[in-house]
């Protein structure tokens, strides 16, 4: 697929750098870490493809000054990837460029943030036009920015999720969606799944299920985990669970149109209905594939069985499509369309201003009133004139330059590549995800499935920074790579991004035979 607002080629090439022999322990061999299909050839260190942008020179703080900078003043939770963090400088598209020029593609968009891609032409005029007109007014005034965009998003969502409350991030629309259930239903207890990420808030920490996200002190009452629904970690999968080109390598007996994984899962999900919270609950909070738990993909039909569950409870269904909406999965618009379900409320952000602080919280006019009965809800910066022009923006450039149809396509064919790299390599364990939402779970061996070393995988996450690929990391023991690029992307990128990989997975095994 050709973008609409670029014409230059981008084609693929391979550099051959000298063979490297790895010395070998008399006890060990490159076939205990690779299957049989695998070979040792000569080393492909591989090219990037061109880019038709120029960064403009760095001419800011040095290097060491930010790093004294950021320990003197900054938080001290340490949140940045690599043994030396990147100091990035500029952006373009699907590329990004350090302090000292460097160029790396980005296949995690800024924590799967940027959609349609960094500092696109068009998104970027509409910002600046914005700038010279109207910053700020707070919703105690009208702007047409707010009631243009609010009347583009309405558009794109199913009856009758029409009322529209806009934030400026994740937690805070994650935060207003649980005052929604409670208020709406007069019941406390919210469920959420193991692995779950909702957000770092007070309120939404309860609702995360992350253990580096956990705290001793008390947060987030009134919530309860419940199994996650992983068919390549859990106690049950099969060979056909996932909504996805790529399936597991566990085998099941099921037959076309049953899953004996669903159905054990959602006797779980009864357990904890039965056992943890009170006869009537708040509500279900779901993310469409989880992905700070490492891109989740739960059964197909297991969500809409729990939804089911939860509205006999006098619950509400909350669908976070913070990292899965926006056409990032290519098959439809909205994650939760990939379940065939209607949640009751909807929360957005992340994508929805390409990485400007945005977010929002629809429902139903009926959940709406309720919310207006029991607060009147304020909120000074959400729907501002400039995140509303951004947003409205980003909207126009997922249509004109079809990134929806562009994600399915491009993220189809990247998963397929990906998946004939677990055939290849031991370690690999999973290949999963939908669209351009993908996770690589790393694995001491496919058969006890048990996490490759932290150490190990932060050495492969390096080599790949090294050739000039970023990927994302997840999962509760950060054993999974995280890939989830702008939707811009195109495929001789991929086929880059996939021989990059490749090749620090060459690098690892020969570093393990030494």
């Amino acid at each position: 697929m050709t973008l609409a607002w670029r014409h230059l080629p981008r084609a693929l090439c391979l550099e051959t750098s000298s063979l490297r022999i790895p010395k070998m322990c008399p006890f060990l061999s490159l076939s205990t870490f690779w299957t049989s299909g695998t070979k040792l050839s000569l080393h492909t260190k591989p090219r990037m493809p061109p880019c038709d942008f120029t960064p403009e020179r760095y001419k800011t703080l040095s290097y060491n000054r930010v790093l004294e900078i950021h320990k003197q003043h900054l938080s001290p939770v340490v949140t940045a990837y690599f043994q030396k963090p990147l100091l990035l400088h500029q952006g373009h598209m699907e590329w990004l460029f350090d302090f000292e020029g460097n160029r790396y593609l980005d296949f995690f968009s800024g924590v799967v943030t940027v959609s349609v891609g960094h500092c696109h032409p068009k998104v970027n005029a509409a910002a600046q036009k914005q700038l010279t007109h109207l910053w700020h007014t707070s919703t105690i005034f009208f702007h047409p920015p707010m009631h243009e965009y609010a009347e583009k998003l309405s558009a794109l969502l199913p009856e009758p999720l029409k009322v529209i409350f806009l934030t400026n991030s994740g937690s805070e629309a994650n935060d207003l969606a649980m005052l929604m259930a409670r208020a709406h239903s007069n019941n406390t207890d919210i469920i959420s799944f193991r692995g779950a990420y909702h957000g770092c808030s007070p309120y939404t920490l309860g609702l995360t299920n992350v253990g580096s996200f956990k705290m001793k002190l008390p947060s987030g009452m009134g919530c309860q985990a419940t199994m996650c629904p992983d068919v390549f970690r859990g106690p049950w999968g099969g060979s056909h669970c996932r909504d996805s080109p790529v399936q597991t390598i566990r085998k099941c007996n099921c037959a076309p149109g049953c899953c004996q994984a669903k159905d054990q899962y959602i006797e779980q999900f009864k357990d904890t209905l039965n056992t943890a919270v009170a006869k009537s609950i708040a509500g279900f909070f779901a993310e469409p594939i989880q992905g700070v738990n490492g891109v989740v993909q739960y059964p197909k039909g297991f969500l809409k069985e729990a939804f089911q569950l939860v509205r006999q409870r006098g619950g509400v269904c909350i669908a976070d499509e913070v990292q899965t909406g926006f056409g990032r999965l290519g098959s439809h618009f909205w994650g939760f369309q990939t379940h065939d379900v209607l949640p009751d409320i909807v929360t957005m952000a992340k994508g929805i201003g390409n990485g400007f602080p945005m977010a929002a919280v629809v429902t139903t006019p009926e959940i709406a009133k309720s919310l207006a009965k029991h607060l009147l809800h304020f909120n000074t910066f959400g729907g501002n004139p400039m995140a509303c022009a951004i947003g409205s923006a980003v909207l126009e450039v997922i249509k004109e330059d079809s990134l929806q149809e562009n994600s399915q396509e491009v993220g189809t064919y990247m998963l397929l590549k990906f998946a004939k790299l677990r055939d290849e390599f031991e370690i690999v364990g999973d290949v999963r995800g939908k669209g351009l939402m993908i996770g690589i779970e790393m694995v001491k061996d496919k058969m006890s499935r048990q996490p490759l070393p932290h150490e190990e995988i932060n050495q492969i996450h390096e080599d790949c920074k090294e050739m000039g690929l970023l990927i994302g990391r997840g999962g509760i023991f950060s054993q999974t790579f995280r890939i989830a690029p702008a939707m811009c992307i195109t495929k001789p990128e991929v086929d880059f991004a996939v021989e990059v990989f490749r090749s620090a997975l060459i690098q690892h095994m020969e570093r393990r035979a030494k």
